[in-house]
């Protein structure tokens, strides 16, 4: 088969996992089900007809507009379906049509959503972080880019590891520190990148949001009113992707460093 009918299948592939992620984005920290009911109009309530409900496409038909009441629908809903277009065919065409092509695609898919449910709705949810463990070490095995032991060590460290530094933060500060939640999704990371991974993630992810979404939270608060939350799974999900993505040339890069070249 040609390359480019394998990358343009994987793209396709992503854009209709993308098109379910904002479903699941959109339910699931709502506690309401992915299958029913159908999608529907936010504005009107009107259930979507698949030809309207084609990734990106019908978005850009319709202009932006449910096609019976003409309420704006969000432009998250294509940028979604692109983005994991974009990732799946990226996954493929760095490793071409393969399980840890897969493993890749489906990891990096799931940080989007774990990213984005805890950026607007400071939840996230068990279906992405605990179904994503149980996937991870499902395939860790059959990927090749980790195995089976070092998956269960990512996600029973990770798991313990920031157990532990909530009941001690807890106790030094006397008050609630880190979420079950961002547990839960290092579990999953550790399941899909290993204990290299999760650390790297975590170091990452907390330099991210100290960084970025520290002084963020405090411009909301102040603005706002609405406290100084800080959604630490979505810089820890950036620092996970990056870590499960670049993470081998991060560490070359670090040791070349310490040694002098």
């Amino acid at each position: 088969m040609p390359e480019w009918l394998i990358l343009t299948y994987a793209a396709l592939v992503g854009a209709v996992a993308g098109s379910f992620l904002n479903v699941c984005i959109h339910r699931w920290p709502l506690g309401e089900s992915v299958v029913r009911p159908r999608s529907r109009c936010p504005g009107c309530g009107g259930a979507i007809a698949w030809y309207d409900n084609v990734p990106v496409l019908s978005w850009l038909l319709l202009r932006g507009r449910c096609r019976h009441c003409r309420q704006p629908i969000s432009i998250q809903y294509p940028l979604v379906e692109l983005a994991v277009a974009l990732v799946w065919l990226a996954a493929v065409w760095r490793l071409g049509p393969s399980v840890e092509a897969l493993r890749m695609a489906l990891f990096l898919t799931m940080l989007l959503g774990i990213a984005l449910t805890d950026a607007r709705h400071m939840v996230i949810p068990d279906q992405l972080s605990l179904g994503g463990m149980v996937i991870g070490l499902a395939m860790a095995p059959l990927a090749g880019g980790i195995d089976l032991l070092d998956a269960v060590i990512g996600a029973g460290g990770g798991y313990v590891f920031l157990w532990a530094l909530k009941i001690s933060a807890e106790r030094v500060f006397r008050k609630p520190a880190l979420g079950v939640g961002d547990i839960h999704m290092i579990a999953m990371i550790g399941a899909f990148a290993g204990p290299g991974g999760v650390l790297l993630a975590i170091l990452l992810g907390s330099f991210l949001g100290l960084l970025v979404g520290v002084p963020l939270s405090w411009w909301r608060g102040r603005l706002t009113l609405m406290g100084t939350y800080l959604p630490l799974g979505t810089f820890l999900a950036v620092g996970a992707a990056i870590a499960f993505v670049w993470g081998e040339a991060l560490f070359t890069w670090y040791l070349r460093l310490m040694v002098g070249g």
